[in-house]
């Protein structure tokens, strides 16, 4: 289960790696400035977390405009998402939880996809300027995306 509405976010730090190197973000980073969304997203590289991604790098404007950070999350390491991003033209800003701590934090570990292993669900949370989750949804199979025009609404909500 997803944490609910009205929790204060756990706060992390992930290790994030772009051409400029290896760097670290931190969601308490943007409290006080400005709202952030979460994306979990199972794995780099497959066909639906591609389609997400690409989607939601190419409509960032819409997110900028609501006064939003967006932060996609997977277990996946840095220098894979680095990789997937160059090839796939993602510029969402990738995090590593290479020791699925912050999927568990958050209640969206799953603890085997597939044969894969433990990897986090396919999960969205708005989080305000004050660290207190304001949306939060967990989808129903890895293959949903989440409800981006519910996520837009409530970033417009808190604009």
């Amino acid at each position: 289960m997803p944490i609910p509405v009205g929790t204060k976010a756990p706060d992390f730090i992930l290790k994030t790696k772009n051409a400029s190197g290896v760097s670290e973000i931190k969601l308490s980073a943007n409290f006080g400035q400005k709202n952030t969304v979460l994306l979990f997203f199972p794995l780099a590289f497959t066909s639906v977390c591609t389609k997400e991604l690409c989607d939601i790098s190419q409509g960032l404007n819409a997110f900028s405009s609501l006064n939003a950070d967006v932060i996609a999350i997977s277990v996946d390491s840095p220098f894979a998402q680095e990789a997937w991003a160059q090839k796939e033209g993602i510029t969402v800003k990738l995090a590593s939880d290479l020791n699925k701590k912050t999927a568990a934090d958050y209640g969206v570990l799953l603890p085997d996809l597939l044969g894969f292993g433990a990897t986090s669900a396919r999960a969205a949370f708005v989080v305000d300027k004050n660290g207190i989750v304001q949306y939060s949804e967990q989808t129903p199979t890895p293959k949903d995306l989440p409800n981006f025009e519910a996520i837009k609404a409530t970033l417009a909500k808190l604009a």
